[in-house]
Formats: C-alpha cells, sequence, structure tokens
C-alpha cells in the first residue's frame, strides 16, 4: 500500500491559494464515499501524520447505519482508525460553487487496524499483487452506466428522466442518439471538464438503451488499480455536476422495471511486465491464457455474485434479452454474454465482464474478477464452447435470480475466503445479512398494491 507524499499536499496549497476547505473520502464496502470536510489548515497534518476515522467507517450500512455483527462498532469500542492520502488523489471539486480540494484516504494495514482489513482498497491490493507475483500485470478499465434523472419525481412519486435542453422530457431510448446527447451539453460540458481537472481519462459518450441513460468510457490502464481508483473518483464526479445541474445522477442496477438496468462493465487483460498483452492472438478467440481467465471467472461466478450485485435491486436487472447476462457463458464478439471477448486488432485482445450492476463497489468487483481469474490460470481451467448467436436462447447453467441465494454463496464459499480475506469477508456479509433482513422487513406500496385486498 503506496500513500502520497507531503510534497503533493505542499504543491496543491501554493497553486490553490483559493481552496479553504477539502472533502476528505474513503470508499466503504457499498462504494459509498464516507468521510469529512476538512480546513485547509488541517491538510498538511493528514499527509504528515494521517488522519484518524472510526473504525464503525468501514461497518455501515448502504443506508449509514452500524451493524454491530461486524465487530467494528462496540467490540472495539469504536477504536481511531489511521488513514492516509493516496498518491494523486488531490485535486478540486471543479462543480463545487465555492472552491473545493478532494482527497480519497484508505487504511494503513497497521495503524489502521482494527478497520484495515475491511477497507476495500486493500482486497483489490491483495489481488493484483498475487497476480504480479506470478509475472501477470492486470490492465484494466471501467464502464458505468447511469440514469440522469430529475430531481423532481413526477405526479405518482416516481424518479423520472431530466428534461433536456429542448424542455422535453425524453421517453423513447433512441440508443445511440447523437440528438439527445446534444441536448446534454451544458452537463456533458461541465462533466469533461470535471474530468479533465481531476485527470480521468473520460473519452466516448453514448446515449444508452432507455431514455436519460448514459455512458461515458474511461479508457484502460495498465495499472489495474489506478483504473478502479479513477473509476471510483469518476462516480464521485459525476453525481457532484449533476447535482450542479438540479439533476440526480443514479447508479442503481434497475431503476426502472420496463426499462434497461445500468451494468458496470469491467475490462481486463492480463500483461507482462513490459506491458505485452498476453492474451493478444490473431485468433479472435485469445490466447489458451485467455480462456483459462474466463474458465476462473465462470468457476468462481457464483461464489462472488454477490460482490457483483450486492443489493436486492441489483437482481431486478437479470431479464432475457435486456443486455444483462443470465447464465455462465462467454462468446466472441458477443453482448448476450457474461464474458464477451471483443472484437478488434491482436494486439488489443482482452475480456469484458458483463455481470456487475452499477451499484457494485469497483473496488471488490474488479477484486473478484481478478482472483477468479488468477484461479482459472492455477487450475487450467476450461470455459466450454463459446457461443455464437443468441446466448439467451442458447442458455445452460442460469445465475440464481435473488439476493438471498448469493449471500449464502458467498458466506459458503472456501474460495472466496481465500481470495478476498476472511476478515474482510466477515464484515462484508454482515453488513449484506443485516441490510437483507431490514429490506424483507419492510412493507410497502407494492405489498400494498398486491396482497391488501386478496390475499
Amino acid at each position: 500500500m503506496q500513500f502520497a507524499n507531503i510534497q503533493e499536499a505542499r504543491d496543491f496549497l501554493d497553486q490553490h491559494p483559493e481552496v479553504r476547505s477539502f472533502e476528505l473520502i474513503l470508499i466503504d464496502a457499498n462504494g459509498v464515499p464516507r468521510g469529512k470536510l476538512l480546513h485547509r489548515d488541517e491538510l498538511l497534518a493528514i499527509y504528515e501524520n494521517g488522519r484518524p476515522l472510526p473504525s464503525s467507517i468501514l461497518a455501515l450500512t448502504i443506508r449509514g447505519e452500524d451493524v454491530e455483527d461486524t465487530g467494528l462498532v462496540w467490540e472495539v469500542a469504536d477504536a481511531d482508525c489511521w488513514t492516509y492520502p493516496l498518491p494523486g488523489s488531490l485535486t478540486l471539486q471543479s462543480w463545487r460553487a465555492t472552491p473545493t480540494g478532494q482527497l480519497q484516504v484508505s487504511m494503513h494495514p497497521t495503524q489502521g487496524l482494527p478497520a484495515s482489513p475491511a477497507d476495500p482498497r486493500h482486497v483489490l491490493v491483495r489481488a493484483i499483487d498475487r497476480l504480479k507475483a506470478d509475472g501477470y500485470h492486470p490492465v484494466m478499465a471501467v464502464e458505468l452506466e447511469f440514469y440522469l434523472l430529475d430531481k423532481n419525481r413526477d405526479a405518482n412519486g416516481q424518479p423520472q428522466p431530466a428534461v433536456q435542453m429542448n424542455g422535453v422530457r425524453p421517453a423513447a431510448p433512441q440508443v445511440y442518439g447523437v440528438y439527445e446527447l446534444e441536448q446534454l451539453q451544458p452537463f456533458l460540458d461541465d462533466l469533461y471538464a470535471a474530468c479533465e481537472v481531476q485527470g480521468l481519462p473520460v473519452r466516448t459518450a453514448i446515449s444508452e438503451y432507455a431514455p436519460g441513460q448514459l455512458e461515458l468510457t474511461l479508457e484502460h490502464r495498465f495499472d489495474a488499480l489506478q483504473a478502479v481508483d479513477e473509476g471510483v473518483r469518476y462516480k464521485r464526479l459525476v453525481k457532484g455536476v449533476a447535482n450542479k445541474h438540479g439533476l440526480q445522477a443514479c447508479f442503481m442496477a434497475k431503476p426502472f422495471g420496463d426499462l434497461a438496468g445500468s451494468g458496470l462493465h469491467m475490462h481486463v487483460s492480463l500483461a507482462d511486465a513490459e506491458g505485452n498483452n498476453l492474451y493478444a492472438s490473431e485468433d479472435p478467440y485469445g490466447t489458451p491464457l485467455l480462456r483459462h481467465s474466463i474458465g476462473g471467472m465462470m468457476a468462481s461466478l457464483l461464489d462472488s455474485l454477490a460482490i457483483f450485485c450486492p443489493n436486492a435491486n441489483s437482481f431486478r436487472r437479470f431479464q432475457a434479452n435486456s443486455y444483462a447476462p443470465l447464465a455462465k457463458s462467454w462468446g466472441v464478439n458477443n453482448r448476450t454474454v457474461s464474458f464477451r471477448v471483443p472484437g478488434g486488432p491482436a494486439k488489443s485482445r482482452h475480456i469484458e465482464h458483463r455481470i456487475c450492476g452499477a451499484d457494485a463497489n469497483p473496488y471488490l468487483a474488479a477484486a473478484a474478477i481478478l482472483a477468479g481469474i488468477h484461479r482459472g490460470i492455477r487450475e487450467q481451467l476450461d470455459p466450454g464452447e463459446a457461443i455464437t448467436g443468441n446466448g439467451y436462447a442458447q442458455a445452460k447453467e442460469f445465475l440464481p435470480t435473488d439476493w438471498l441465494t448469493a449471500l449464502r454463496a458467498l458466506a459458503s464459499s472456501e474460495w472466496a475466503k481465500e481470495a478476498l480475506g476472511e476478515d474482510f469477508l466477515k464484515v462484508f456479509l454482515a453488513i449484506k445479512q443485516e441490510e437483507y433482513r431490514q429490506f424483507m422487513g419492510e412493507v410497502g406500496e407494492q405489498d400494498w398494491r398486491w396482497y391488501l385486498t386478496h390475499a
């Protein structure tokens, strides 16, 4: 675990005398940024001595409630745990009305105890280090789909797409529509500008398969940890820029029952120490290493499904003919499968992992993907025949479509304990099991609409 040098903070303060406050963020198990708003005068001390945060900050549900069964609340007296800034994370939040800085911290491996094993970024570092020890350098890119919504609900109290520049609220998908992107120009201009300020490699903008749904691609990075760090910071940025425009950026996996879900697509390949792509092949089906990697991700898919799909809503995304995968399947240039090998030149050969919802924690998703790849390589696992044509029609081994089954599979997985860390898994499962109990204990509008009269 590498932390930032204090000179980074000194240079930033010299270059930005206008900045009076800083948002300090730590990413929790749900991928939610938690932290504090700090005064300018506090910045140097954080880089020199770290910043204590309570152990319970990594023991929270997605609603921000303590989970006692994590062992990080009363058992440890909600102890202070030391965090330190990450290199390159000190930047500007250009969307703020008042000049504000931003820095991301992570738990120190020893000074951060007892909370440090629960830090999701540590889980990814562990997976990357294990691959590198065997001579494989993971290369990754993060793609996140999201909905741009109006902050005001419709007459029925439901979320609705944002009104565009032309005064129209979109109602049709208009997938790949360029006119739709033009109507969002003020938002997109600010988004690209904010990404440039933060050094985030955002490229193509796409109107996705639903009204108000967008995807902006991030470039791949030879340093997989950097790629995921950038994905996490990009998500924070999108929400901030949307808020500036009076909008809400929604990363729920399935915010609307009759519209497309939003995914987190992870692109991955393996390189040697010099950066040569070890998946590169003139054969579109890739090298044996690529196929073993897919075999490993398939073999560990059920065990890690609760990482890829961490919430009750995540499983509403799994519907046939929806561009969301339903089975253990792979193919070449095929968007109906779970593991897609995109077309393109030999040197660009890689795998697109299409399982995750946009609500997944990118650190944990990447860690489970890389651990699965490592398993496939070590065990020389065969993924079977690639799917040609409609993967939905040819599916044989379907994924479970409910939260509880996925949580039970993760809890009983010896592979997950070894790959992700038993201490981390204890905390994560405690959080998710508490969320499951709360979610299933809540009676709401759907229950009344279905059962109030006739049950």
